[in-house]
C-alpha cells in the first residue's frame, strides 16, 4: 500500500485528474505521529461539515470548533451539506457572532447530505480540489463511520482531516461515545413513557421501533430504562416463538401490559405486533419513532461532550496532529490515527442483554 505521507507531498491530489485516478482503496492516510510538527506547513484555513443523519449536538459541535478555531488565529469555513456541498463548493466564512445561539439548538445549521457523488473516486478527487480553492488546509468532518470513511479517502490524497463522531447510534468502533446518542435516548425513553401509559390503560402490548439498522445500542438502553419485556437487537437472532412465549409467561404471572422494543434491523414492528395479536389475542399496537430521535434539543451530556470534542479538534490541529479521529475513551476525550481508528471493531455488551431479561 502506498503511504501518502511518507511518498508524497500534501496537495499529492494535484498528481490526478478525472483520466488519472487515484486508488483510493491501495493508500494509506499520512500517520502524523510518525512526523516531525515542525517539518509541515501551518495551518492557516479550516473547514468544518456535517454528514451523514444529523444528531443532537451537532451545532454545538460547530459552535465550539468554530469559537475554539477563531482564538487560535485560524480562517474558519463553514462547508454547508456535508461531502455533497464541498464537491460543489458550498463554502462560506464563519466567525464568533455566526455560531451563536447555536448551543441548545438540535440538528445542524450546516445542513447535511448523503453525497453518492463522493464515493467515488472522482467524487473525492472534486471535494480535496475545492479545499484547496477555497483554502481550507484541514477539514473538520463530524459524522459516523459513513463520514469518517470519506474523511480518510481525503487524508489519503493528502487532504489533512479531523473527526469528530456524530450519531445517534453510537456505532463508532473507535469511540464509547458518540455525540447525540444520549439525547436520542432520553427522547426514545420519554416517549415510550406515554406510550405505557396508554398501553396499561387498554391492556395493550405496545411494539415500538427505535432507530438502530445496525446497531441495537439505542433499543438495548432504552429497553432497559423503561423496563421492555422484550428488546429485539439486529446483533442477536431471535425467534418469534420465544417472543411470544415471554408474553404468554408475563400474562400468566398477572400482567396486563407489555412493551417490546424492536430496533429497526432487528424486524419490523407492525408485523411482529400482528404475529403477537394472532398469537395470544392481546391487542397489539406497533409505533416507529422514527426521526422524532433525531430532533430536539441537545442534553447537557451531548452539549457538554461537543464543545470539548470541538476544542479537542483544535488542540489536534494546532499541534499538527492530523488525520486524527476525536475519541471519549475511560473516560476521557483523546484522539486516534485515522486509519487506526476505522479498522476497530465494537460489539453490543451481551452481559448487559442478559441482565435485562432479569428485570422482566
Amino acid at each position: 500500500m502506498t503511504n501518502g505521507g511518507s511518498l508524497r507531498r500534501r496537495n499529492m491530489f494535484e498528481e490526478y485528474t478525472n483520466g488519472n485516478l487515484p486508488n483510493l482503496k491501495e493508500m494509506v492516510a499520512k500517520n502524523y505521529s510518525e512526523i516531525d510538527p515542525a517539518s509541515e506547513p501551518e495551518v492557516k484555513g479550516v473547514g468544518i461539515l456535517t454528514s451523514g443523519g444529523d444528531a443532537p449536538g451537532m451545532n454545538a459541535t460547530i459552535r465550539a470548533v468554530v469559537r475554539a478555531g477563531t482564538k487560535a488565529g485560524f480562517k474558519m469555513m463553514g462547508v454547508t451539506r456535508g461531502y455533497h456541498g464541498l464537491w460543489k463548493g458550498e463554502v462560506k466564512e464563519l466567525g464568533h457572532r455566526d455560531v451563536s445561539e447555536t448551543l441548545q439548538r438540535g440538528g445542524t445549521f450546516l445542513m447535511t447530505a448523503r453525497s453518492k457523488s463522493f464515493e467515488t473516486p472522482a467524487g473525492v478527487l472534486q471535494g480535496a480540489k475545492m479545499c484547496k480553492v477555497f483554502g481550507i488546509d484541514c477539514l473538520v468532518v463530524v459524522g459516523g463511520d459513513g463520514s469518517f470513511k470519506g474523511a480518510r479517502d481525503l487524508a489519503r490524497i493528502g487532504i489533512p482531516v479531523i473527526g469528530i463522531p456524530g450519531t445517534i447510534d453510537n456505532d463508532v468502533a473507535c469511540t464509547q461515545y458518540t455525540i447525540g446518542y444520549d439525547t436520542a435516548m432520553n427522547t426514545a425513553m420519554e416517549a415510550i413513557d406515554k406510550l405505557r401509559d396508554t398501553a396499561s390503560s387498554h391492556e395493550r402490548c405496545s411494539v415500538i421501533e427505535v432507530m438502530g439498522r445496525h446497531a441495537g445500542y439505542i433499543a438495548l438502553n432504552v429497553g432497559i430504562a423503561t423496563g421492555a419485556e422484550i428488546i429485539l437487537l439486529p446483533e442477536v437472532p431471535w425467534d418469534m416463538k420465544d417472543v411470544i412465549k415471554t408474553i404468554l409467561d408475563c400474562r400468566n404471572k398477572g400482567k396486563r401490559h407489555y412493551i417490546v422494543i424492536v430496533a429497526e434491523g432487528a424486524g419490523d414492528a407492525t408485523e411482529i405486533a400482528k404475529q403477537i395479536e394472532e398469537a395470544t389475542e392481546i391487542e397489539s399496537r406497533p409505533t416507529i419513532l422514527g426521526h422524532l430521535q433525531r430532533g430536539g434539543s441537545p442534553s447537557l451530556r451531548d452539549r457538554t461532550m461537543a464543545s470539548l470534542m470541538g476544542v479537542r479538534a483544535i488542540e489536534c490541529i494546532k499541534d499538527k496532529r492530523l488525520n486524527r479521529l476525536v475519541v471519549y475513551r475511560n473516560g476521557e476525550i483523546t484522539d486516534v490515527d485515522i486509519e487506526e481508528g476505522l479498522s476497530m471493531k465494537k460489539s453490543i455488551s451481551m452481559d448487559e442483554l442478559e441482565r435485562s431479561k432479569l428485570l422482566t
